[in-house]
C-alpha cells in the first residue's frame, strides 16, 4: 500500500528522511529563505568584474570634479575601448562598469538633456559617444556591460529640486534604451554638498532617504530592462561591502534587512561588511577597490599600482569570502589602460592560474558522518564530482556533520575551497577544517560563513586526508563543492 504524499511529508518532518528513502522518495531540502534571484545567481558566478572611472577628472587631476569644468578639456588622444575590454577578458573579468556620469555631471554620451557632455568636448570634435564605444567593445569581447550614473550632479541647475529627478530618469532612459543589455546599474552614497549648480556656486543638501524616490526610479528602470542588477548601500540587487580596501567580512552573510537602509546613510559600514544572519532579503556584498590609490588616473600614481601579489590578497578577501570583486582600472589621458596597470593585471592572472592550477580533490572519494535519507542524490560524492548542481545534504533536523576527502596520496595543501548550494539559501554558521598528520587530525582552519564560495588559505601542510566539519548551521547543511590546492 502506497503512502499518500501528505503522510510522507509528515513522516519526513517527524522521523527524518530515512523512512522516505525506503520508499525511494527522499525529498530535497526546502529552500531557506531568502534565496538569490536568477540575476543575482549569475552575478555570484561572475566572481570578478571591472570598474572603469573616466571623465573630465582624468584631465583635471581631480577625484571629484566640481561641476564647473569645461567640456572642452575632455580629449583623450588614443582612446581604445577595445583595449580595455580585451585586457579585461584576457585577465578573467566578466563585466565592465563604466562611469557614464560622475559627481561633476559630465556625460560620456551625447545626452539630449544637457549640454555638459561629450557632445561639447574636443573628443572627435563632439561626435564621440564613449558609452556606445564601450558597450560595443564589451559585446565584441564577450563581457557584460554596466553603467554608473551618479545621483549627485554638481553641475545641474535643478539638483536638489524636484525637476532633477525627471532629468535623472530621462538619462536613465537614454542609457537603458540605446546601449543594449545593461547587466548592472551602480549608484553610490555621495549625495549633496557644494557645487556649481547651473553656475550657482553653493551648497545643496538633500534627504538621501527620500529625495531620489528610489523605489519608483528603480521600477522605471526595471520596466525597460527587467533583469538588471542594482548596486547601492541598500541594494536591492547587491550591496556595498562597507569599505574600499577590498575586504569582505570574514563573517559574510548574503542576507540583510534593508527596510531602514539607503545610499549614503551614515554608520552602516559594519553591517554592510558582515550582512545579517536573520536578514530578510538576499543582497550580497560587492567588493569595490581600485588598482591605484585613486579612482581616476593620476600620473603621480603610476608607481603606486597594486602589485600582482596584493591583487591576489584582495581576491582572497573578496571572492574568497563569498563576495564578487569589482576592481577599478582607470584609463589614462590617452584613453588607454596604462602599461603598469596591465602588467599588474597579467601578473595577478598568472598567480591565480598557478595557485589554482590543479584541484587535488577532483573526483576523489568522500565519506560523511551522514547524508540525507541515505539517498545517492544527496551523498558526499557530490562534493567532488565537479557538478555545481549536485550537493551533499543531511536530514532536516541535522544541522551539523562532517565529510572527509581522501586525496589518494600525500600532497602539500595550501588552500581549501568550499561552496554552499546557495540556491537553497545560505546556512552554515560555523565550520572547522582538519588535516590528517602524524597519525592524528590537526585543525588548520576555522570560520563562520561559507556562502557562494569560501577560499581558506592554510599554512602549507603535507597530508592525504582532509576533514571539514560543519559545527553549526541555520538548517541542514547543503554543500555543493570542495576543492583542494
Amino acid at each position: 500500500m502506497k503512502l499518500s504524499q501528505s503522510l510522507l511529508l509528515l513522516l519526513s518532518v517527524c522521523c527524518g528522511a530515512d523512512i522516505l528513502s525506503q520508499n525511494g522518495n527522499t525529498k530535497p531540502p526546502q529552500a531557506l529563505l531568502p534565496v538569490p534571484s536568477a540575476a543575482q545567481m549569475a552575478w555570484h558566478e561572475m566572481e570578478m568584474n571591472a570598474f572603469v572611472h573616466f571623465t573630465t577628472n582624468t584631465f583635471t587631476d581631480l577625484e571629484w570634479g566640481k561641476g564647473n569644468e569645461s567640456p572642452g578639456i575632455f580629449n583623450p588622444s588614443q582612446l581604445d575601448a577595445g583595449q580595455w575590454a580585451r585586457v579585461l577578458k584576457e585577465t578573467g573579468f566578466k563585466t565592465l562598469i563604466l562611469t557614464c556620469k560622475h559627481h561633476d555631471g559630465f556625460c560620456l554620451w551625447p545626452s539630449q538633456h544637457t549640454e555638459h557632455s561629450v557632445k561639447n568636448s574636443s573628443y572627435k570634435n563632439g561626435k564621440g559617444d564613449l558609452v556606445r564605444e564601450v558597450s560595443d567593445a564589451c559585446k565584441k569581447y564577450g563581457l557584460k556591460f554596466g553603467v554608473y550614473l551618479s545621483p549627485w550632479d554638481r553641475n545641474h541647475a535643478e539638483y536638489g529640486k524636484p525637476g532633477y529627478i525627471t532629468y535623472y530618469r530621462n538619462q536613465l532612459k537614454e542609457l537603458f534604451t540605446r546601449y543594449g543589455p545593461v547587466f548592472e546599474m551602480w549608484f553610490d552614497g555621495a549625495n549633496g554638498g557644494d557645487g556649481y549648480y547651473g553656475g550657482a556656486k553653493e551648497i545643496r543638501r538633500i534627504n538621501g532617504a527620500s529625495y531620489y524616490e528610489w523605489p519608483a526610479t528603480l521600477s522605471f528602470v526595471k520596466s525597460m530592462q527587467p533583469h538588471v542588477i542594482f548596486f547601492s548601500d541598500a541594494g536591492p540587487g547587491v550591496r556595498w561591502v562597507g569599505n574600499e580596501r577590498g575586504v569582505a567580512g570574514e563573517t559574510n552573510w548574503n542576507t540583510i534587512s534593508t527596510d531602514t537602509l539607503f545610499a549614503g546613510k551614515a554608520g552602516i559600514e559594519g553591517l554592510l561588511n558582515t550582512g545579517s544572519p536573520d536578514g530578510n532579503k538576499w543582497v550580497p556584498a560587492e567588493v569595490d577597490v581600485s588598482i591605484r590609490p585613486g579612482w581616476f588616473y593620476h600620473a603621480k600614481e603610476d608607481s603606486l599600482v597594486k602589485t600582482p601579489a596584493k591583487l591576489f590578497d584582495i581576491y582572497l578577501t573578496s571572492v574568497g569570502r563569498g563576495s564578487t570583486l569589482l576592481l577599478n582600472i582607470p584609463p589614462d589621458r590617452r584613453g588607454l589602460f596604462h602599461e603598469n596597470d596591465i602588467k599588474a593585471l597579467k601578473g595577478f592572472r598568472e598567480i591565480l592560474n598557478k595557485e589554482f592550477a590543479v584541484n587535488l580533490a577532483k573526483g576523489k572519494k568522500v565519506t560523511a558522518s551522514s547524508f540525507r535519507g541515505k539517498a545517492k542524490a544527496f551523498s558526499p560524492a557530490n562534493i567532488t564530482d565537479g557538478n555545481k548542481q549536485t550537493y551533499w545534504a543531511t536530514d532536516d533536523l541535522v544541522t551539523n556533520g562532517s565529510f572527509e576527502i581522501d586525496l589518494g596520496k600525500t600532497v602539500t595543501v595550501k588552500y581549501i575551497l568550499l561552496q554552499e548550494y546557495i540556491r537553497l539559501g545560505q546556512r552554515v554558521k560555523a565550520f572547522t577544517i582538519d588535516v590528517w598528520k602524524d597519525n592524528s587530525w590537526q585543525k588548520v582552519a576555522e570560520g563562520a560563513t561559507i556562502g557562494y564560495k569560501r577560499i581558506i588559505p592554510v599554512t602549507p601542510a603535507r597530508t592525504n586526508r582532509i576533514r571539514v566539519t560543519i559545527v553549526d548551521a541555520k538548517a541542514c547543511p547543503v554543500i555543493s563543492n570542495a576543492e583542494v590546492y
